[in-house]
């Protein structure tokens, strides 16, 4: 009996003293914003003193250590991209500290360690003796390289001497009188290349060519406040109408989409492939280099559920990094700091090997995408736009989707890359900076890589009690023919999570003056009577179809913009000053009495919330552009 009430007491003295000690233990934990005070996500932050500990930060910036030793500390942050942040802490007894902690964006220039095995890895590719497409054209052992000569002297040349970039045409959309076409039909859009490449101009002290300036994707760079989907649809639907900015005379018809949010507790694992272009045009800090920063900034976010895999092209193409699990970073790292760029470009045979690579790792389920990032110059083996597209059109069919990334200035072949994201069912930005990385990458990495409708086509009726005609602005490269709408082999946009898009019709009223040559009375036949929907007085029925991310059958949602002209909502106010915008930029027929001080002051009235400092940029580039503006200027 004595010695059970012995080891009793023992027992309880061990818990007590088991428990003080906790007591006595701290928690740190913190908030990490950039210097816009935007939250940085996949933030390394290590403590050293008295014990080791190491965390990431989540989507919100956020980071905890718990259960502490008391002492001091020091606390090291860490992303690349950013200057590292260094901060002593203390901890005392069972308190929490807690911290706000900044990190600046840092510059562009690195210095670069090449390993023993890359020149012969180089040696290698300039004998001839890696294989275009083949896993194994790199020997065991050996990271990255480069692949052929510098290539593209004749063409290119740091410093601008030479500028082959190349834009699309666009035909801007006119007015369609509702009596002969009653029908829009186009493409949903996500791309947002188009205005970090505006902006790209704009701050080099230049207006951008009118090729370069696609409206649509200058909207769609902005998250707009629609709700969320609250039924079985993977987005929601909200329509708008207001007088019309720029012409008074006419009204405004916003059709705004948003998409789901992830309500998964893990996010999906991602299956990625990137495909880097390092011939020779990407040897400026403003490509390759500004890619590797780029990269490394996704890796800290990745985990041991997720792959990455590295391959490159120029003169041939190989396998640097095999399909690596997110949790190997050093592994990944090393690889991405041997990258050097030289040679021509042979694009095919790169997309070729990276999707290979997919499919080969494909999850079911997850993300499976290859990303390619370039400045466009495919000019060895495929090389023209039709032959690249059918090679992508092909690829997708294996459900592993294409992302594209631009870089660079002097050289970028901007049309090139837009089909080739918009045929391969993903989406194309183009980084200008490091923050537009941190923003495509991370901060919208869902948006950017977890697709959750594809094939998303909008049609609009127009009724012709209370429409005389319509323009849609924007999305020229987008139209589709009305017939199809309905059918489900015609490729379309993809949406991914939490995406907003948003599309603006410019409407006349019925009785006004359109403004553009009638068509003559038919002789053989006449336009059919109205329907008793007509007289609803409804402005138009704004139909969706769409596929879900694996499936070859579409759903439909229906939607009715009613006749009721209402104030601007902040999300059509802020909206309508981009387009205007846009519509300056390309010196529009149809901008009417648009001005860039209308702009910037409809765009200061509905700003709204703008955590991340980019409606506020906006503002400023209105300001630049007025600055570039000079009479005379346009052909």
């Amino acid at each position: 009996m004595r010695l059970r009430m012995s080891v009793v007491v023992a027992v309880v003295c061990l818990l007590v003293t088991v428990f003080s000690a906790q007591a006595d233990r701290g928690r740190i934990t913190g908030v990490i914003t950039d210097t816009a005070g935007a939250a940085l996500p996949g933030v390394t932050v290590t403590l050293a003193g008295p014990e080791q500990r190491s965390v990431v930060t989540n989507d919100r910036g956020e980071f905890t250590f718990n259960n502490l030793a008391p002492g001091r500390y020091t606390l090291r942050a860490t992303l690349a991209g950013f200057v590292d942040l260094m901060r002593d802490v203390s901890v005392t007894g069972a308190g929490v500290e807690r911290l706000r902690l900044q990190m600046a964006v840092g510059s562009l220039q690195e210095t670069v360690t090449v390993s023993a095995e890359a020149p012969a890895a180089r040696d290698l590719a300039r004998s001839g003796r890696m294989q275009a497409g083949v896993p194994g054209g790199v020997p065991a052992g050996v990271i990255g390289g480069v692949i052929g000569g510098r290539g593209n002297g004749a063409a290119y040349r740091v410093g601008g001497d030479f500028d082959t970039e190349t834009y699309d045409h666009i035909e801007e959309s006119g007015l369609r009188r509702v009596a002969n076409d009653p029908l829009s039909t186009f493409s949903i859009d996500v791309d947002t290349a188009s205005y970090a490449n505006v902006r790209r101009f704009l701050t080099d002290g230049s207006l951008p060519p009118p090729g370069a300036v696609r409206i649509e994707e200058l909207i769609n760079y902005f998250r707009f406040d629609y709700p969320q989907p609250d039924g079985h649809d993977p987005f929601s639907v909200t329509t708008e109408l207001a007088a019309c900015p720029w012409n008074p005379n006419h009204r405004l018809a916003l059709i705004g989409i948003r998409g789901r949010e992830s309500v998964h507790e893990e996010p999906p694992r991602r299956n990625l492939v990137f495909l880097l272009d390092v011939s020779g045009s990407m040897e400026p800090p403003d490509k390759l280099p500004l890619v590797r920063n780029a990269m490394r900034m996704l890796v800290d976010t990745l985990t041991s559920q997720d792959r990455i895999a590295i391959v490159v092209y120029a003169g041939a193409s190989g396998l640097v990094l095999p399909s690596t699990r997110g949790n190997q970073k050093e592994v990944i790292r090393r690889a991405l700091v041997q990258l050097e760029a030289g040679g021509s470009t042979n694009g095919a045979a790169g997309i070729r090997l990276a999707y290979q690579v997919a499919r080969e790792h494909f999850v079911a389920g997850g993300v499976n995408r290859v990303i390619l990032a370039t400045d466009g110059d495919f000019n060895v083996g495929v090389t023209s736009q039709d032959e690249l597209i059918r090679l992508i059109e092909h690829e997708r069919e294996s459900g592993v989707f294409l992302s594209v990334l631009g870089v660079g200035t002097g050289n970028l072949k901007d049309s090139t890359m837009e089909k080739l994201a918009d045929k391969g069912n993903g989406n194309y930005a183009y980084l200008d900076s490091l923050q537009e990385a941190r923003k495509v990458l991370v901060r919208e990495g869902g948006a950017t890589l977890n697709t959750i409708a594809k094939d998303v086509k909008i049609q609009v009726e127009f009724n012709p009690a209370v429409v005389a005609a319509y323009r849609l602005i924007g999305y020229e490269n987008r139209a589709l023919r009305n017939e199809d709408f309905n059918d489900d082999r015609k490729d379309a946009g993809e949406i991914g999570e939490g995406h907003t898009v948003t599309a603006l019709y410019e409407i006349v009223p019925a009785g006004a003056e359109v403004g553009t040559p009638a068509i003559d009375p038919l002789r053989y036949q006449q336009p059919g009577g109205r329907t008793p929907a007509a007289n609803s007085r409804e402005v138009a029925t704004v139909k969706l179809r769409y596929k879900a991310p694996d499936g070859d059958s579409s759903r439909v949602i229906v939607k009715v913009l009613p006749n009721a002209t209402a104030r601007m909502s902040a999300n059509l106010g802020f909206a309508s000053a981009v387009a205007e915008f846009g519509m300056l930029l390309r010196d529009s027929e149809h901008k009417g009495k648009a001005s860039y001080r209308a702009v910037a002051a409809r765009a200061r009235s509905f700003r709204g919330a703008d955590p991340d400092g980019y409606r506020t940029e906006f503002i400023k580039l209105t300001d630049l552009a007025a600055a570039l503006e000079a009479p005379g200027r346009r052909d």
